[in-house]
């Protein structure tokens, strides 16, 4: 399923026909796609591992909070950051237990991790006016399925988790062998809040 209002998917697959999968500027095409329409604020980065969009985000201009579980990958995006000469608020913390602030972010980002049980503490960060936006993996089809789909989206799973939110972009396809889920959306402040109860990890 495809949902578009944006031109997010035209930018990402010119980037990626550029041979620019992740990109020079370190940052994953659709993240590329959604701050080009932004003006730098404050981003939240989880599960930020190495850094790879907080330290580009930060190059950018923008106030970064990114949060991880790793204590060794973040040591190491530390020294990527002195390297670049970057400021990013690092913060070592478990995203599934993390106090997140209400309505401090302009752009939240999750890459390829599984926080659909903080989704609604994630769509309380956003400020008015703040984008999600979410990249991740898709459960197999029941025929290939494995331990690991407990840990990815179902069909819609995403979308309808984040319907409160003006969807902006969303699709679902498959880049290699990998199904995948892309979704890009706003807070818009006019809109009634519904707030998602989410089961544990099947």
């Amino acid at each position: 399923m495809r949902v578009v209002t944006g031109n997010f998917d035209e930018r990402s697959d010119a980037a990626r026909s550029r041979g620019d999968a992740v990109g020079s500027d370190g940052l994953a095409p659709i993240v590329r796609s959604v701050v080009e329409g932004l003006s730098p604020g404050r981003a939240l980065d989880v599960a930020t591992g190495t850094g790879r969009n907080a330290l580009a985000l930060a190059e950018r201009g923008w106030t970064v909070d990114a949060v991880d579980l790793s204590s060794a990958k973040l040591s190491r995006a530390r020294e990527r950051a002195t390297e670049r000469g970057m400021a990013v608020n690092w913060i070592l913390a478990d995203v599934d237990s993390y106090c997140l602030p209400e309505e401090r972010y302009d752009l939240v980002t999750v890459s390829f991790f599984d926080a659909r049980g903080r989704l609604p503490a994630l769509i309380d960060a956003l400020a008015p006016g703040g984008v999600l936006c979410y990249e991740h993996y898709l459960a197999s089809a029941e025929r290939d399925a494995g331990p690991g789909d407990r840990f990815r989206f179902d069909s819609n799973e995403l979308l309808a988790a984040c319907s409160d939110l003006a969807i902006l972009y969303y699709a679902e396809r498959r880049v290699g062998d990998e199904p995948r889920v892309t979704l890009v959306a706003r807070n818009e402040t006019d809109v009634p809040r519904w707030r998602p109860q989410f089961p544990s990890p099947r």
